[in-house]
């Protein structure tokens, strides 16, 4: 049997079950708990017989130890939320799931690679606010981000770094999320927010992913704390600035001789080019010392572009990405998986995935 989860599955369910190693060794008749340690790190297969007694004894169905649809034991999440609860956040979590593991495991069936080598910020947990927003500006830089770096975004992160990024349907409250695999990171975003919202979301989760190894992120953030610890407050000033770099701010001339009003406007205009919101470009500019903290407090939240839900005239970007999308029908085409199985680990009819196939222009697979 595969080493790559079903020990993993077992320690998981060990743990769930309150049992010690040495527990777990008299169930399964091993001589010493040194058995199930590495079984349990992947250092020693599991046979036939132990996943039998591993079902019996620990009360799963097979599918739970041999699914490679599941996350279980191995991904870890950070998620960006409003008020959802926990046991709200972690069955969508568990869903969620599926799709990257889904991914995960057919990419490589369909003969394309994962990537090899992962980048990494020089930015510490103790690293000063200034030292993020350098990272920032270094990041829209390097990859030439262009006038509008949140039009650049996504394209960047799956192709030059090799993040997953998906566009979900996710509860009222979760902005997103950034998850870390051996082989594989992810990001989620909930494709109902706001334009300017999903961009923040987006350069917020990257900055996780490349600082997870030096500073791993809380399992759950609230998204509406304007303080937060100091990682998502380095996640905040990193995202600002690829967002929002000098050097397209500089176009926008001098901001501080404005008036209410005026300031209130040009702020619109300037967060609709850039496609963030009006409020983030305004703490941007205070953090610039663009503005003063007075004159940002004197603009009204409510007289500003993309803030609060509901906002009117959202262009809503289709489920998922092309690149996953395409992973899925190749599999199919080649017969590793049914159009019924891959629709049912996507959450669609096999007419909506067929449907979301046109609309990422991903060829529909032959026989469907």
């Amino acid at each position: 049997m595969s080493v790559n989860f079903i020990g993993a599955r077992i320690k998981v369910l060990r743990e769930e079950r309150k049992l010690s190693q040495d527990d777990l060794a008299r169930l399964f008749g091993f001589k010493d708990r040194q058995t199930v340690s590495a079984i349990e790190t992947g250092e020693r297969r599991v046979t036939a017989e132990e996943l039998v007694v591993a079902v019996e004894k620990l009360g799963a169905p097979m599918n739970y130890f041999t699914d490679p649809f599941l996350l279980v034991g191995e991904g870890r999440f950070s998620w960006r939320q409003t008020d959802v609860g926990p046991v709200k956040l972690n069955a969508y979590e568990r869903n969620a799931g599926r799709w990257i593991a889904a991914f995960r495991t057919i990419t490589p069936q369909v003969g394309r690679t994962m990537p090899l080598l992962r980048r990494a910020l020089g930015v510490q947990k103790h690293s000063r606010f200034e030292d993020a927003m350098a990272a920032g500006e270094r990041f829209v830089a390097e990859f030439a981000m262009g006038d509008v770096p949140a039009t650049r975004l996504i394209d960047v992160m799956e192709r030059e770094l090799g993040i997953l990024v998906l566009m979900v349907d996710a509860f009222d409250g979760i902005s997103g999320a950034a998850c870390r695999l051996p082989e594989l990171d992810t990001v989620l975003i909930n494709r109902h927010e706001v334009v300017g919202r999903r961009h923040f979301d987006l350069a917020h989760e990257l900055f996780h992913i490349l600082t997870w190894d030096a500073m791993p992120p809380e399992h759950s953030e609230d998204a509406k704390e304007t303080g937060g610890n100091r990682v998502e407050q380095l996640a905040n000033n990193f995202a600002s600035a690829v967002l929002m770099p000098t050097s397209v701010l500089d176009r926008f001339g001098d901001w501080s001789a404005l008036g209410k009003g005026e300031l209130a406007g040009r702020l619109n205009v300037a967060a609709r080019e850039l496609q963030v919101t009006a409020s983030a470009l305004k703490w941007r500019l205070v953090a610039l010392d663009r503005l003063k903290p007075a004159a940002a407090r004197a603009v009204a939240d409510a007289a500003l572009r993309n803030n609060g839900r509901g906002a009117a005239n959202i262009v809503i970007p289709p489920l998922f990405s092309k690149p996953f999308m395409e992973v899925i029908a190749i599999a199919i085409d080649q017969g590793r998986i049914s159009l019924r199985r891959a629709a049912g680990l996507v959450d669609l009819t096999t007419d909506e995935l067929i449907e979301i196939l046109a609309i990422h222009g991903v060829p529909k697979p032959d026989g469907v």
